[in-house]
């Protein structure tokens, strides 16, 4: 895109340079264009950090739970999985009947363990989804503010670009932007929230500093 702009800038060079002797200066413009990482601006901002560190004591219990299970069920994977390739080798990586049913049962424990541990990870990713949810709903008010205050008419994300230089990457000032909107979030969804509903319960004001005052709706 950018040499396609380049091409069109040095064709028409001569054109633009007498239209704008006879144009009045009211009526000429220049399109400020800038780069933002959304993603990186809800991840770094303040709220964000620290409802992510809230999170880890909050839910402590949960998340050793997942990973003592994770472990287990990995371990038990690898087992299955060596065993499997033991009994291949032995029967010269011919399919017999026996081998069939140690696959198939390899297959089940890895659909049972993924399903477990989605189990278990579910109220661990409600409140990660909780938290990005409260902030993104700001991130459009934080984006306009910084795009007036750089003077920018438009913003491109970082992939839509093939190179530019970190003067044009305004993703710090929608964080600024941020800090200033949502300070703070709770972690904690109300009862039956999912994300990307509307006309959910109403979400806490904030996240109380000290985690162990935390909401108990769940």
């Amino acid at each position: 895109m950018k040499t396609i702009f380049k091409a069109a800038a040095l064709v028409l060079a001569p054109m633009t340079a007498m239209a704008l002797t006879s144009v009045p200066a009211a009526a000429q413009s220049k399109v400020g264009i800038a780069v933002v990482d959304l993603q990186r601006a809800v991840a770094t901002s303040s709220a964000y950090s620290t409802a992510r560190t809230q999170i880890q004591t909050t839910y402590k219990a949960q998340i050793d739970s997942f990973t003592a299970r994770k472990n287990a069920i990995d371990a038990d994977l690898k087992a299955k999985g060596t065993a499997l390739e033991a009994a291949m080798k032995a029967a010269g990586n011919k399919p017999t009947p026996a081998i069939q049913a140690q696959y198939e049962a390899y297959q089940k424990a890895g659909q049972d363990g993924q399903a477990e541990l989605q189990r278990l990870g579910q109220p661990i990713a409600l409140a990660n989804a909780y938290v990005e949810e409260q902030i993104s709903a700001k991130l459009s008010d934080a984006l306009k503010t910084a795009m007036t205050q750089a003077k920018v008419d438009l913003i491109l994300s970082p992939d839509a670009t093939v190179s530019y230089q970190p003067t044009v990457d305004i993703t710090q000032s929608v964080v600024t932007q941020l800090n200033a909107l949502v300070p703070s979030v709770g972690i904690v969804p109300p009862a039956g929230w999912q994300p990307g509903r509307q006309g959910q319960a109403a979400a806490p004001a904030a996240a109380p500093a000290n985690p162990s005052q935390q909401p108990t709706s769940r």
